[in-house]
């Protein structure tokens, strides 16, 4: 008996003297498990000394982990993930989900591992541009004829309504030796961009003498293009007498280099043929003042005794007026203005005890609204 109690007890601490990591598990079933690996437990290293750090050198390329130990054979490792199967996949196909780089989304990535052209890089095509649509989209929503009204509202509103404007370019007193007047020159225009009704008007007189010449005109404008109109209609002409009717044929308009530019022909009712061409040129100093140069040249075809009209260039004026706007519409200025007669016109002139070449000082405003 005694011999019995003593084997047991031998059993007993030999047993619990064996490492767990002896101990048998081959009859486990544990699928999903990973078992640790027994480490021995590190010794424990001496701190190292204060020394200086000695340059960094490149590491050399990690080596392939070293197989997992064995002793295991008996497990059930199917629910053990592999390192083949945890590591991501390289081919982007097998990545369903995966977004593209923004520079080849839409692209045909067949075409382009094919080096096909794709894109701008395919040569022109032939075929006709599609027919643009001929209705109206908002007619297919709204009544047709509420939406023709309103279309037509727009137009009007656009540059189809009807407009006026007054407007002198001169209006001024002449200051010369001896003799001081006055002298206008301006338009009224009723109308659209298209059509117009135009009047115009100029003249001059002498202080205390009365008016020595005025002319009036009514003509149709014509846009003939975005900076020229084609004028025609009357002229009539008040002073010098006897008073005359013409027919008018001109144009008007913004020339290149912003030259604004008149040009006119007229015959008479006694059929004498005359011509007028003027121009200014608006040169800004500043946002106010505003240097003009003028000219204006008077033309007839033959000798017009009756008023005193010698053939070829009549006369010609120059003029250089300096404005200063207070606003657009009003706009005081000062300038001189030399006027010369030629030609038989000038005859004319002396004859009649009149000076040919005449020099003034001039002062006026320009007005418009």
């Amino acid at each position: 008996m005694m011999r019995l109690a003593m084997l047991l007890s031998a059993s007993a601490v030999f047993a619990l003297a064996t490492p767990a990591a002896a101990q048998e598990h081959s009859m486990h079933d544990m699928p999903g498990m990973v078992m640790p690996t027994a480490k021995p437990k590190p010794k424990p290293k001496p701190k190292p000394k204060a020394t200086t750090p000695a340059p960094r050198r490149p590491q050399p390329a990690a080596k392939p982990a070293a197989p997992a130990p064995t002793g295991h054979e008996g497990h059930d490792m199917s629910g053990m993930a592999s390192p083949a199967q945890s590591a991501p996949a390289k081919d982007q196909d097998t990545m369903p989900g995966m977004d593209m780089p923004a520079d080849h989304r839409g692209h045909d990535m067949a075409a382009m591992s094919s080096g096909e052209p794709v894109g701008t890089d395919l040569p022109a095509g032939s075929a006709p541009a599609p027919t643009p649509p001929m209705d109206h989209y908002a007619d297919r929503q709204f009544p047709p004829a509420d939406m023709a009204h309103a279309r037509d509202m727009m137009m009007r509103e656009s540059g189809g309504q009807t407009m006026a404007t007054v407007m002198f370019n001169l209006a001024e007193y002449q200051a010369r030796k001896g003799r001081d007047g006055y002298r206008w020159d301006g338009e009224a225009w009723l109308g659209g961009d298209i059509n117009r009704l135009t009047i115009k008007s100029e003249g001059e007189g002498v202080l205390r003498k009365g008016v020595e010449a005025a002319e009036v005109q009514a003509l149709y404008s014509r846009a003939i293009g975005p900076y020229f109109n084609l004028q025609a209609g009357v002229r009539h002409d008040f002073k010098p007498g006897p008073s005359r009717t013409y027919a008018v044929i001109g144009f008007e308009g913004l020339a290149p280099y912003w030259f604004e530019v008149e040009g006119a022909a007229f015959l008479s009712d006694k059929g004498d043929v005359l011509g007028r061409l003027e121009g200014y040129y608006d040169q800004r100093l500043t946002q106010r003042l505003v240097l003009q140069p003028r000219v204006e040249l008077n033309l007839a075809a033959q000798d017009v005794p009756e008023n005193r009209i010698g053939a070829g260039l009549s006369s010609a004026e120059l003029g250089l007026r300096l404005r200063y706007e207070i606003t657009r519409q009003f706009a005081p200025y000062v300038g001189i203005s030399y006027e010369a007669k030629t030609g038989q016109s000038a005859r004319y002139a002396r004859t009649d005890g009149d000076d040919s070449t005449t020099t003034s000082f001039v002062a006026g405003v320009r007005v418009w609204f």
